[in-house]
C-alpha cells in the first residue's frame, strides 16, 4: 500500500466520524432533541403513527434522536471510522 491509500484510509475514517453529527444536525436531530419542522420531525411523526402514537424504542428515529443528542459510542465511532477507512481505501484503489 502505498502513501495515496494510507492517507484515503485516514481521511475516510476521520471524515465519515466527523460528518455524522453534521449530517444528523443539518436533517434535525439536534443536541436539544428534534428540531419542529424538520426531516427528522417527519420521520418522528411518521414512526408515531405507524406504532399507534409512540416512537418505539430501539427503531431508527430512536437511535438517530439519541446520537445526535448524545453523539456516537466507542463502538459505534470504531464502526464508523471501519467504514469510511475502508471506502477510503476502496476509493484509493479505485484512483
Amino acid at each position: 500500500m502505498g502513501l495515496l491509500t494510507y492517507a484515503a484510509v485516514a481521511a475516510g475514517a476521520a471524515g465519515s466520524v466527523a460528518a455524522v453529527p453534521l449530517v444528523l444536525g443539518a436533517v434535525g436531530f439536534g443536541s436539544a432533541g428534534i428540531l419542529a419542522g424538520s426531516v427528522a420531525a417527519k420521520m418522528m411523526s411518521a414512526a408515531a403513527i405507524a406504532n399507534g402514537g409512540g416512537v418505539a424504542a430501539g427503531s431508527t428515529v430512536a437511535v438517530l434522536q439519541s446520537v445526535g443528542m448524545a453523539g456516537l459510542s466507542g463502538s459505534a465511532t470504531a464502526a464508523v471510522g471501519s467504514v469510511g477507512g475502508t471506502l477510503g481505501a476502496i476509493i484509493a484503489a479505485i484512483v
